[in-house]
C-alpha cells in the first residue's frame, strides 16, 4: 500500500490526468449510488454514504453530480443501476498478491476484462481464497501531511481505536478495525484535522519487496486494472524502496 500510494501521486501528462479524472469521477459516483441504495439517502444516518460523498467532494466531483447520485441510489430519482460487488484475486510480477474490487452490473464482462488485463500485463488469475488470506479488512483514513505532524494525527486518533499511523510522505494513513472507522474519522474532525478519505480497505499482512524491474511490471498491471470501468479498488502486497521509486 505504501508503494502504491507513492505511485498514485506520480505526475502524469495533463491529457492522462483528465482521462483518469473522468474515470475517477465515475467510480466515486458509482460508490455513492451503492451506498445510498444500501443504507438510504440520509447522510446523517448513513455513515458509508457520508464517507463516499466526502471522498467525492475532496476529488472535486461537482455537487450536482453527487446529489443526483444520492437520489438515484436512494430511489428518489429514476435511472439507478443495481451494481453488485465482486472481488477477483491474482498474482503480479515478483509473486505479488493482488485483490481487485469491482462494482458491476455485468459480472461476466467484469471477469473477462480483469482476466484480459491480467494476462496482457504479466499477471495471472488465482482461485478465490488463494490470495485474500494475505490481507485483512481494515478501516483506512487518509490525511494530508501538509500542516500536520505524525504526532498530531496519532494523538487525535489514539483513543478512538486506531491501530497505527503510517507516514507515506505526502500523506498519513490511519489504520483501524472496520468498526472503529467512524470513531477515528470523527476524532480527526474533533481535533480540527482535515482528512481526504475514510474507507474500508484491505491491508496486507506481509509485503513483497520489489526491485526496479518487478516494480515497473506491477505498476503497469495495477494501472491497467484501475483503468477498467468496473474496477473500484486494487490492493497489492508490495513495498518499493524510495531509491527504486526515484529511478522509476
Amino acid at each position: 500500500m505504501s508503494g502504491h500510494s507513492k505511485w498514485a501521486t506520480t505526475k502524469h501528462k495533463k491529457a492522462g490526468i483528465d482521462a483518469k479524472r473522468g474515470k475517477l469521477f465515475a467510480k466515486l459516483i458509482k460508490n455513492i449510488e451503492v451506498a445510498a441504495r444500501t443504507g438510504g439517502g440520509d447522510l446523517s444516518g448513513n455513515p458509508t454514504l457520508y464517507d463516499a460523498v466526502q471522498k467525492a467532494k475532496k476529488s472535486s466531483v461537482p455537487n450536482d453530480n453527487i446529489d443526483r447520485a444520492v437520489k438515484r441510489g436512494s430511489g428518489a430519482e429514476a435511472g439507478g443501476v443495481d451494481y453488485q460487488g465482486i472481488t477477483y484475486e491474482g498474482y503480479a510480477a515478483g509473486g505479488v498478491a493482488v485483490l481487485v474490487e469491482c462494482l458491476t452490473d455485468n459480472k461476466n464482462r467484469s471477469a473477462m476484462e480483469v482476466r484480459t488485463a491480467m494476462s496482457r500485463n504479466g499477471g495471472t488469475m488465482a482461485d478465490p481464497g488463494s490470495v485474500s488470506y494475505l490481507f485483512s479488512r481494515k478501516g483506512v483514513v487518509v490525511v494530508q501531511a501538509a500542516g500536520n505532524t505524525e504526532d498530531d494525527v496519532l494523538m487525535a486518533v489514539l483513543d478512538a481505536g486506531a491501530e497505527e499511523v503510517r507516514d507515506l510522505g505526502d500523506t498519513f494513513e490511519v489504520v483501524c478495525e472496520p468498526g472503529d472507522l467512524i470513531a477515528v474519522r470523527t476524532a480527526l474532525q474533533d481535533a480540527g484535522i482535515d482528512y481526504d478519505s475514510a474507507d474500508m480497505g484491505f491491508v496486507p499482512s506481509v509485503q513483497v519487496e520489489l526491485d526496479e524491474d518487478s516494480a515497473t511490471k506491477v505498476f503497469k498491471l495495477i494501472d491497467a486494472l484501475e483503468d477498467l470501468d468496473d474496477v473500484q479498488n486494487v490492493y497489492a502486497n508490495y513495498d518499493v524502496s524510495d531509491e527504486v521509486m526515484e529511478k522509476l
